[in-house]
């Protein structure tokens, strides 16, 4: 990371992430200080591509007379794999010691900005946190899809699948047709939502008033900003079981009744008969 990223670094974070520069404790704890090394940065700051294995080094200043062992950690950014040289590092009196590290980017990892920070904490508990912001290039592509949807009494169930690079916050239009005409139709609004790259979610949709007997197409049509619009359907028959219950017993009872006269008239004839005889 040259002095050039640096400067970026200064300015993207005084941009980008005010609350966290402004939220960030003083580099100095106990006497000792932390910091990125060369000094004049108040952050961390890496950009690259996906697959790409950014380097840089934080500098741990110990000016007083015993000497200082601290442990280093990452919190964050989002997930991204940070390693350093050596994770525990013993700090000689009056003296400095570098520790590099790398933050590693897999190479399906989605465009944007990640936030984190480097921590540095000795043994009595007192530490020094460092902000960590890494940039990630590389197109940003929206890209949603609706999957699985079904009827389940009265819900629509369905799944959000977000297969571009960017978040994304979703709107969704529901709409269900039956054998007379539209039995629902909701206008698209904005779900309570947002859907990070390569995300699935489980959602449904409440339908209370679902018919008692049809047969419906169901259509759930979703769209986000600069992302295809995507639809799914299903489709579900209504039946109202109670009342063909209860004309299965009319039937049972009627074949049954049936039967019962034919047996008797088979029985009368079998005795007439043999009265003749």
């Amino acid at each position: 990371m040259s002095y050039a990223c640096a400067a970026r670094a200064a300015r993207t974070l005084l941009l980008t992430l005010p609350l966290l520069v402004a939220a960030a404790p003083a580099a100095t704890a106990g006497g000792w200080s932390a910091a990125p090394s060369g000094g004049g940065r108040p952050s961390f700051y890496a950009e690259g591509v996906p697959g790409a294995v950014l380097q840089d080094t934080v500098a741990v200043t110990n000016p007083g007379a015993r000497p200082l062992t601290v442990r280093l950690r990452a919190a964050g950014p989002d997930g991204l794999p940070v390693t350093f040289a050596r994770a525990v590092v013993r700090v000689p009196a009056r003296t400095r010691a570098e520790v590099p590290f790398t933050v590693t980017l897999p190479p399906d990892t989605p465009p944007g900005n990640r936030a984190g920070a480097i921590v540095v904490q000795e043994s009595t508990g007192r530490r020094v946190t460092v902000p960590l912001l890494v940039r990630v290039g590389g197109p940003r592509l929206p890209a949603l899809t609706v999957e699985h949807v079904a009827v389940r009494g009265d819900r629509i169930t369905y799944e959000l699948v977000n297969r571009g690079t960017t978040e994304l916050v979703p709107r969704l239009a529901v709409r269900a047709d039956g054998v007379l005409g539209t039995v629902l139709d909701r206008a698209p609004r904005t779900l309570p939502v947002r859907l990070p790259p390569g995300r699935r979610l489980r959602l449904d949709e409440p339908w209370p008033g679902r018919p008692a007997l049809d047969a419906v197409t169901v259509r759930l049509t979703v769209t986000a900003p600069g992302a295809a619009r995507a639809t799914g359907r299903t489709r579900a028959r209504f039946v109202p079981w109670g009342a063909v219950g209860a004309g299965a017993g009319a039937l049972s009872v009627g074949a049954g009744a049936l039967t019962v006269v034919r047996r008797r008239r088979r029985e009368a004839g079998a005795g007439a008969r043999g009265a003749g005889t």
